[in-house]
């Protein structure tokens, strides 16, 4: 049996104002919600991932489904890091639609064959828009 992940499916990040963070990545990205609630909104990356924008500490007790089966609690705090991939070619048209957003680039960088633009979202999460050659092998 050949046994391997395919791929990333979910990450979160969690924020005091869930629609507010909402409205940050749909605004910026044009992501389209998969689902919304009083406890998360699920956005729809690129039709192969998801982006789970918790409130915090509304996961703190276990989640019963109706369907059968239990989530166990999690949560998270404090300004943790997420990367999306942009083509090479949209690297500058990325800068133009931050600066029309007003949302301040804090850093630019380039390393190997490729370059990242960092930013901050409304709960303190570095963003960072990363061309292909970031890491060597991947695009």
């Amino acid at each position: 049996m050949n046994m391997k992940v395919n791929g990333i499916l979910e990450s979160a990040l969690y924020f005091d104002d869930i629609e507010e963070a909402a409205s940050f990545y749909k605004n910026l990205f044009d992501f389209e919600t998969l689902i919304q609630n009083e406890r998360l909104i699920a956005l729809n990356i690129a039709d192969k991932q998801v982006l789970l924008l918790f409130k915090k500490e509304s996961s703190l007790s276990p989640i019963t489904l109706p369907g059968g089966g239990i989530i166990p609690p999690h949560d998270g705090s404090g300004p943790v890091h997420i990367a999306f991939s942009i083509s090479s070619d949209s690297y500058d048209d990325w800068l133009t639609r931050l600066a029309n957003h007003h949302i301040e680039t804090e850093s630019t960088v380039e390393f190997n064959e490729g370059r990242s633009i960092y930013f901050r979202d409304p709960g303190n999460h570095l963003v960072e828009l990363a061309t292909p050659g970031i890491w060597k092998g991947l695009d």
